[in-house]
Formats: structure tokens, C-alpha cells, sequence
């Protein structure tokens, strides 16, 4: 997985699947929401997401009111969201 801010936006390309992914993910994601309550996360390419990448954005949507937009390329990942109804949650956007 290799991961790139800039601003408000985390793009994740690669494969999202290790407990190492999810820290980067949460490292990049706190630098942000630390100055904004607004992070989109591009994931052009992921067929997955770990649990713990999917309970802490939802920590952050609902319990830190901080507003998460993902925009997704893979149909597998997207419907995936969608079966677990996230993505009024998440503001799933397909790319």
C-alpha cells in the first residue's frame, strides 16, 4: 500500500489488508482532522478494507462529528461498503 496527502485528502493506492496499513491510514488521517473536520481518503484500487480501518472512520464520522468522504474505483470494495450500509456514513463516492 503506498499513501500520499496533500491537504485535506489521503490517496491509498494498493491494497488496504495489514495492521500496518491501518496505522498508516490513522497517522496520516489524525495529522488532518487535527486541523479540519473534513478528510476524503481517494482508494482508487482497493478490492478490501480491514475492520480496523472501517471502525475508525466510523469512530471519527460518528463519534468525533468529523465529515469522512471516500471516493472508490473497485466495485468489490464498494459494494462491501454498501452491504454494511456505510455509505450515507462515509459519503461513498464511486470513481
Amino acid at each position: 500500500m503506498e499513501l500520499s496527502t496533500n491537504a485535506n485528502i489521503v490517496t491509498i493506492r494498493g491494497n488496504i489488508k495489514t495492521i500496518a496499513d491501518y496505522r498508516a491510514i490513522k497517522e496520516a488521517v489524525d495529522k488532518i482532522v487535527s486541523g479540519t473536520k473534513n478528510v476524503i481518503l481517494v482508494i482508487p484500487d482497493s478490492i478490501s478494507m480491514t475492520s480496523s480501518v472501517i471502525g475508525y472512520l466510523n469512530k471519527l464520522a460518528q463519534g468525533d462529528h468529523v465529515k469522512v468522504t471516500l471516493k472508490i474505483g473497485n466495485e468489490e470494495l464498494l459494494e462491501l461498503l454498501n452491504e454494511l450500509n456505510l455509505q450515507s456514513i462515509f459519503h461513498i463516492v464511486k470513481i
